[in-house]
């Protein structure tokens, strides 16, 4: 019995219909082997569908739409699924390309178009306008930032409510230079005439700014007006409804079947195991695995958080074994394919204890699965997947992800109606391979010791000052160098760490936190005088792009 993660296809029955069928499963690619064995829980519902050309602001589109509480999907271009009475509109996303380019997404719209209402932003209106007889050019009066739009046509269904001289935000070189005859201009800036049009007698328009970004300031008047008013959406989709239907659908997809999960001490599995739970109750099986590259005094906090909420949880102490499997390693992707293997072998291990078990349970989030089906493919891999390496390539059990088409902030607001406890639902995100890759180089015991030290600090402090909360995601590293330092009157040569904290909202971007100088001040003077073996401490003020939050 073997398991692993899964490279999701879309988690939408309404994709069903438009996959390819399997002749034969055996011989099928492994992502098809996962649709086969990875059943949808998802109910149909009023969604909105959003074709994805490669813009950077795909998925905030999605979130917009999502925070109207109306249901919304991600596709790339060229995998535009079948139409049914579910989809209520479509989005076409912006893009990198230029519809000039030679290799330019060029999809076949006419099988939603006039079917259901259509806004195109950005790449997707330049689209529309070039496949219909009008001109797509360079511009002179390229518009990148703010603008304002001198003239609106309040009177149009799309920009009701909006105001005179409304901010957007640009982000194009090339313009409508000409609109076709049957375009009807519905808003214009200062430099671009066509910022806005309406197809006549159609309920399709086409936008040269993105609404999707806050510094357009009646953006969300505009998604607004098109996803209610235009497409007749019921803003029936939140936490409440999600939670109701999800479970449901737990209960008669998985019936009297055993259900085994992996648990992390984060917020996605903890709400997926607790979704299952009330769906399933003991037939769900939980495993937390101490990996001894936990926070300082973690594994049992966490345990004792679990037991409290009613889960049928198992602990795992295999510190000393992963600790093993790391001697002498100091790569990076090494280091998290050992800690990746590891974990697979300890977890199937334990889950070859328990009798009868059918499905694997994860807690796969959207984002997760959007890369997957992404419109170039599966990004460049930057580094191995944040929580473990080295998974095998088969699978023997059934794979249930309950929060496949849940956004990271919609999880927090899922867990708030499941009535999780916010310190489990408000932690900062914490990689797989845990303290493994916060210290650079090869792990030690001695090494551990130190960066837990050196963390519980940092991080007990932020919560004290009422910080934790304003950052994202916070963590020490512990460098492979030492530095020359006095304490008394004696000489040292100890370790440096470096204290990291971004702000962000997904993980994609991240800023740097500008934390108050004297809490810097005395977080540093706790960690060298309270941590041995540690006489240096620096701030790390590098974003992403072009750094990433975790050192390596």
């Amino acid at each position: 019995m073997k398991y692993t993660t899964v490279n999701s296809v879309i988690p939408a029955l309404l994709q069903e219909q438009a996959k390819p069928k399997i002749s034969n499963p055996k011989s099928a690619t492994r992502n098809q082997q996962s649709e086969i064995r990875n059943p949808y829980l998802c109910t149909m519902q009023e969604t909105i569908l959003i074709l994805d050309f490669g813009s950077q602001y795909t998925q905030l589109i999605a979130r917009r739409v999502r925070e109207l509480n109306v249901y919304c999907e991600i596709y790339p271009f060229n995998k535009i699924p079948e139409i049914t009475p579910w989809i209520k509109g479509v989005i076409l996303s912006g893009s990198p390309f230029s519809v000039r380019d030679k290799d330019a997404p060029y999809p076949d719209l006419s099988v939603i178009r006039g079917k259901v209402p259509m806004l195109a932003v950005c790449y997707g209106a330049q689209y529309l306008a070039q496949t219909m007889g009008g001109e797509v050019m360079a511009s002179n009066t390229r518009e990148y930032g703010r603008a304002n739009l001198g003239f609106i046509d309040i009177t149009n269904q799309l920009l009701t409510g909006m105001s005179a001289e409304s901010q957007v935000w640009m982000s194009h070189g090339d313009t409508i230079l000409r609109k076709p005859d049957h375009f009807k201009v519905i808003a214009s800036t200062a430099d671009v005439e066509i910022a806005g049009f309406q197809i006549e007698n159609e309920l399709t328009w086409g936008i040269q700014f993105h609404p999707e970004v806050y510094h357009s300031s009646e953006g969300a008047v505009l998604l607004k007006n098109f996803v209610v008013s235009v497409c007749g959406c019921h803003q029936q989709w939140t936490p409440a409804s999600f939670i109701e239907s999800t479970i449901e659908e737990l209960k008669n997809n998985l019936g009297n079947d055993k259900v085994v999960l992996g648990l992390s001490g984060g917020v996605d599995s903890s709400v997926a195991a607790v979704l299952l739970h009330k769906a399933i109750g003991k037939n769900l099986h939980c495993i937390f695995v101490d990996n001894g590259l936990l926070r300082k005094d973690e594994y049992k906090k966490v345990l004792d958080s679990y037991q409290h909420m009613g889960l049928n949880v198992k602990g795992v102490d295999a510190g000393n074994r992963f600790l093993s499997a790391l001697e002498g390693i100091s790569e990076p992707e090494l280091k998290r394919k050992a800690i990746g293997k590891t974990f697979i072998d300890v977890f199937d291990h334990e889950a070859h204890l328990i009798t009868g078990v059918s499905w694997l349970a994860q807690g796969t989030i959207y984002p997760d699965v959007i890369e997957s089906v992404s419109v170039n493919g599966p990004s460049a891999t930057i580094k191995s997947h944040h929580n473990v390496g080295g998974l095998p390539d088969y699978m023997k059990l059934k794979v249930v992800e309950p929060l496949k088409s849940l956004f990271k902030d919609e999880v927090r607001r899922v867990g708030t109606g499941l009535g999780i406890d916010p310190e489990i639902l408000n932690r900062h995100p914490f990689p797989g391979p845990g303290l493994g890759i916060r210290i650079l180089g090869e792990i030690t015991p001695e090494k551990i010791r130190i960066l837990q030290e050196a963390d519980a600090i940092f991080i007990d402090g932020l919560k004290s000052a009422g910080l934790y909360q304003e950052v994202w995601q916070a963590a020490v590293v512990l460098l492979p160098v030492k530095s020359v330092g006095v304490m008394g009157d004696e000489r040292t040569y100890e370790f440096v760490v470096a204290l990291r904290a971004v702000g962000s909202t997904d993980g994609m971007t991240a800023d740097w936190s500008h934390l108050p100088y004297g809490f810097l001040a005395k977080v540093s003077n706790d960690i060298i005088n309270k941590v041995r073996g540690v006489n240096r401490v620096v701030y790390d003020i590098s974003s992403k792009p072009p750094a990433t939050i975790e050192w390596e």
